[in-house]
């Protein structure tokens, strides 16, 4: 009797296609006495003949299908009611519907994807159409949804249903394009979701917002995440499109973070160090945000020079940023490293770690012009001193030369 029915609904639909007029279907939809497998043909014909313009049919379908979705008994009422919301969400997306933005948030809560009765389809389906209705007032909502995702701990039974959700979270954060929804998208990419998942995350993020500075400072600044994600938001704020001094306000932020924060954890160590060594040589293109970047890029000459294990690449990008700035305050330092080589050349120790270090600190100098009487009268007794080479006490004859 159920075939007849649907076989009569049909040859109905076949008649009416061309006028559009769906209150016949809308009728037959919402019988009391229809099952949803009924329902669901119904839906499954009106979506395939790719009709347009009728997106009122499909906002009364859904509110009719959340009002049934608590009847759902077995596992099959169960799949057509899911099958059904995802046939709706999608068409009033298509549509762009934009009355139907709180029934597609009623959605995501009906077929919530952290009850064994969901497959995670109908919640991602509901939310990628919120974004494509412009259901922008329910961004607060699916921030706060994807952050809970992403601080909670579900059973491998749950999980891929979870990630459904998660894709439909970052899809519709991507098309309001809100910095708002950029810090848990990020937490995503950096979280233990599947690769696939955390790629998704990772190719929306430059979409969200050109400039998201402020948040991933405050994420490298915040002492809860470790070095890993540190490095992880540093990396991102490198990539994106912000301007320039937005990037150097982070590298700031991300040079100071990669001193202040205490581990012994070796592989954390080695986050940090890349971390500062990135920092320091966006701090060489694009400038000095504040003050800050002086003491640390002292910390990480000194603190390297004094190392057993000295990162020999950490102390030429500091040395190169800090012949790029020519400040006063980097012709300072550069000068009281020499100045430091010196008295280590006539005192001791004096070895191979000096000896290189030295010949790129005097050209550094160089390059910053610096009018620095100091300066000139140190690199003059390099120069007439014996005990340096005849190559060092060229380089500094020829700094001398173009200083003068």
């Amino acid at each position: 009797m159920k075939r007849i029915i649907i076989t009569v609904v049909l040859c109905f639909f076949g008649m009416t296609v061309f006028t559009q007029d769906m209150s016949y279907y809308t009728n037959q939809y919402m019988r009391q006495d229809g099952t949803f497998s009924e329902r669901l043909v119904i839906l499954e014909s009106v979506r395939n003949a790719g009709l347009t313009g009728i997106g009122e049919f499909y906002h009364n379908a859904l509110k009719f299908l959340l009002l049934r979705v608590p009847d759902t008994k077995t596992k099959t009422e169960q799949d057509a009611a899911e099958k059904s919301a995802v046939i709706l969400s999608q068409g009033l997306g298509a549509e762009k519907y934009t009355n139907a933005a709180h029934e597609l948030w009623l959605t995501v809560s009906a077929f919530d994807v952290t009850k064994s009765a969901s497959q995670g389809n109908a919640a991602q389906a509901a939310l990628i159409a919120l974004g494509q209705v412009n259901g922008r007032e329910y961004l607060p909502q699916i921030v706060k949804r994807l952050n809970d995702y992403n601080t909670q701990t579900y059973r491998s039974e749950a999980k891929n249903r979870v990630q459904m959700a998660v894709i439909g979270c970052i899809n519709a954060i991507e098309t309001f394009k809100d910095i708002s929804g950029f810090r848990p998208v990020f937490f995503v990419y950096t979280g233990s979701y599947d690769p696939a998942v955390k790629q998704i995350a990772y190719n929306a993020m430059p979409n969200i917002t050109e400039d998201p500075g402020e948040v991933l400072s405050a994420i490298i600044q915040d002492a809860s995440n470790n070095p890993f994600v540190k490095l992880e938001a540093w990396r991102e704020m490198v990539r994106t499109r912000a301007p320039n001094s937005s990037k150097a306000n982070v590298a700031a932020a991300a040079l100071a973070t990669g001193w202040n924060y205490p581990t012994s954890n070796k592989a954390f160590r080695t986050h940090l160090g890349d971390m500062r060594k990135g920092a320091i040589d966006i701090i060489r293109q694009y400038g000095a945000a504040n003050s800050s970047v002086y003491e640390n890029m002292d910390k990480s000459y000194t603190n390297n020079f004094n190392n057993k294990e000295p990162d020999y690449d950490e102390i030429m990008l500091t040395l190169n940023a800090l012949a790029a700035l020519k400040s006063n305050e980097a012709v300072d330092l550069l000068y009281r490293y020499l100045r430091e080589l010196h008295s280590r050349r006539r005192n001791g120790p004096w070895g191979d770690k000096e000896r290189r270090i030295l010949q790129w600190v005097i050209p550094c100098l160089e390059s910053t012009g610096t009018k620095s009487d100091d300066v000139k009268l140190l690199l003059s007794s390099i120069q007439a001193t014996s005990d340096y080479t005849p190559y060092e006490q060229g380089l500094a004859r020829d700094a001398l030369a173009k200083l003068r």
